[in-house]
């Protein structure tokens, strides 16, 4: 009987490089070049971010052990911090439907008073929220 001794050897690295964009829109232009290369289909929203992290269709099959390594991490937090996260609910407010405008102002109101989530802190939750992907920030 052999035993298979290479557990995380076989996860498969990718990288998100934080030194590459400033916006959430530069984020999802990021994604898409690392996870869904020579793929035709970009990644434009929250959902579809998540979607990609299912696996199946870009660089790694559903279901497959990956680390992803965001570097420059820090930077990303400070772009997609406080006045990021603020001026994407204004746009979606400016823009109404098809948004929840009420659910999106009422998110904007947490987010003023210190208690809603960040950009940042909704990618990383996203992120970690598939127990076959670890993230490393750096």
């Amino acid at each position: 009987m052999e035993l298979n001794t290479s557990n995380n050897n076989t996860r498969k690295m990718i990288v998100i490089h934080g030194g590459h964009f400033s916006s959430l829109g530069g984020f999802y232009e990021e994604v898409s070049n690392v996870l869904m290369k020579d793929v035709d289909w970009k990644v434009g929203t929250l959902d579809g971010f998540d979607d990609i992290l299912y696996g199946g269709f870009g660089v790694f099959e559903n279901k497959e052990e990956i680390e992803i390594i965001w570097k420059e991490s820090q930077k990303s937090k400070e772009d997609l911090g406080v006045d990021g996260t603020r001026e994407f609910y204004e746009n979606k407010i400016r823009k109404g439907k098809p948004f929840n405008v009420e659910l999106i102002q009422q998110k904007l109101d947490e987010l003023m008073k210190g208690e809603g989530q960040t950009l940042f802190e909704v990618l990383i939750e996203i992120i970690q929220s598939h127990p076959n992907i670890t993230l490393t920030l750096e």
